[in-house]
């Protein structure tokens, strides 16, 4: 089984720059950031079978990747 990325390079690679950017000169979206990444790599640990948690942890943390990811969306495209 192929697990999909959701890093957010490969997400909006034409964000590329303003990733960096704002991962340079805002605190806030670093911190976003770095805890989007942090709940993306459980994530695919779990997609790897690594881990084998409830499935009702499993949407709780997808969910919480996606709200992250919106937010950090909105910021890039602000």
């Amino acid at each position: 089984m192929t697990i999909e990325k959701h890093d957010l390079v490969h997400e909006f690679p034409e964000l590329r720059d303003k990733i960096h950017e704002l991962k340079v000169n805002n605190a806030h979206f670093a911190k976003l950031f770095a805890e989007y990444h942090e709940v993306d790599r459980e994530v695919r640990r779990i997609e790897e079978e690594i881990e084998t948690p409830s499935d009702a942890y499993v949407e709780e943390v997808k969910l919480k990747r996606v709200h992250l990811k919106d937010q950090l969306y909105a910021m890039l495209t602000a």
